[in-house]
């Protein structure tokens, strides 16, 4: 079987639109959170969200052609341009039927959605775009990306929720680990900021309502905290057979060894309880790398800072790892990106390859007041140096849908 390799990444977020921009707030513990102006006046619960600041897609993607596609599809080509960037793939000299583009989207074009459906009540049916079916569906980010780069692989939009980004990734990881593809471009996009979805998770007492401090607003793990922050991005990355990538001299950022899935069969929107679907993928990822459980050196958390969802998590991480739980630093980046849903787990894989780059963890941020039931070290409020090798990213969605990955430097 062949070993997969990152070659590339790229970035659209609220605390920075380029790897690096990301990666340095990051360290710095800086929020993204911030008001949200036109809704100060509303009685809407929550009032914050994670804003991608500073993006110009007529700029980026050009005016006629950013026109024609959603937000969230614009973050993914913007994050995709990044990563083949970065990654130095030739494109035209490869055999493009052996690439594949797995990116996927949990609200898709919702935005275009809410202002045709606004359209078509002020103005009649017969205003009503032509393109507003090809412009909401989730498909249409990996569609765009093969279509701008002439990818003739598989191209597909898998949708499980806020854990989307972790899907894609295992699941290209597979492909390119069995010998189907030679590379696949691989993450979430998402571009969900509305009064609807604000509405909904607000009456669902879901989200967050700390609308004086925004950037203290997501605290995973916090006594305090009171549900998540929404957010907006995309991540993106270039996965390749190390054949592949040491064939044409590839720099490379890390190495996926294993992944597992799993679903909790429990409710809709809460997480099992005991945590079973997220410890059993846990377990099946780092079985599938064929380590041992004290090599995890970091955790990146799901962490989304609602109270049910983050004791599950310590839960799970408890009953796997045993004592040894206690000596793991855990970091939630959403403490400070917010949460990207279908594009949070990219993200956070990004964020992951840089802590194992750099030795540097970043901090789960707004750490005030311990959660007696959240007692592990969640490396609080500072970034912090350590040396290390394997790391392991959770991701967990709507309707119990776990998918967990592990990653490590990379040597020949």
């Amino acid at each position: 079987m062949e070993r997969v390799v990152v070659t590339g990444m790229g970035v659209i977020s609220p605390v920075g639109n380029s790897v690096d921009r990301f990666w340095n707030s990051l360290i710095r513990g800086e929020s993204g959170i911030k008001d949200l102006q036109e809704f100060k006046a509303s009685t809407m619960k929550s009032k914050i969200a994670g804003i991608v600041k500073d993006f110009h897609a007529e700029t980026l993607i050009g005016r006629q052609e950013s026109r024609k596609m959603d937000r969230f599809c614009q973050f993914a080509l913007a994050a995709t341009d990044e990563a083949i960037e970065d990654s130095g793939l030739l494109l035209e000299q490869m055999d493009r039927k052996r690439i594949g583009v797995y990116v996927g989207s949990a609200a898709g074009g919702i935005k275009t959605l809410l202002e045709q459906a606004a359209i078509k009540e002020t103005r009649g049916p017969q205003r009503v775009s032509p393109a507003l079916s090809a412009m909401m569906i989730s498909n249409m980010a990996p569609a765009l990306i093969s279509m701008k780069y002439g990818i003739y692989g598989p191209a597909m939009s898998p949708v499980t929720a806020c854990s989307i980004g972790n899907t894609a990734i295992g699941e290209a990881y597979r492909a390119i680990r069995y010998g189907e593809l030679d590379a696949v471009l691989a993450g979430g996009a998402e571009a969900p900021i509305n009064d609807l979805s604000l509405a909904s998770f607000g009456n669902a007492a879901a989200i967050s309502s700390h609308n004086h401090e925004p950037t203290r607003a997501s605290r995973p793990f916090d006594a305090g905290r009171d549900g998540f922050v929404l957010a907006e991005g995309a991540g993106i990355l270039v996965l390749e057979s190390l054949t592949h990538a040491l064939g044409r001299g590839a720099y490379i950022h890390a190495e996926v060894i294993g992944y597992g899935a799993s679903s909790d069969a429990f409710h809709m929107v809460r997480p099992h309880p005991e945590g079973m679907g997220a410890y059993h993928a846990m377990e099946m990822a780092i079985q599938d790398a064929k380590i041992h459980f004290n090599e995890i050196g970091v955790i990146s958390a799901h962490a989304t800072s609602t109270r049910a969802g983050d004791r599950v998590e310590t839960h799970a991480i408890k009953a796997l790892f045993g004592a040894s739980a206690y000596k793991i630093p855990i970091t939630a980046n959403k403490s400070m990106t917010g949460h990207l849903m279908g594009a949070s787990s990219a993200v956070e894989a990004v964020a992951l390859i840089k802590t194992l780059q750099n030795n540097i963890i970043p901090p789960t941020i707004n750490q005030d007041e311990q959660d007696p039931a959240c007692d592990l070290d969640y490396v609080p409020n500072q970034a912090r140096e350590s040396k290390l090798r394997i790391g392991l990213s959770n991701s967990f969605g709507f309707g119990g849908h776990n998918a967990v990955i592990v990653m490590r430097t990379f040597h020949n």
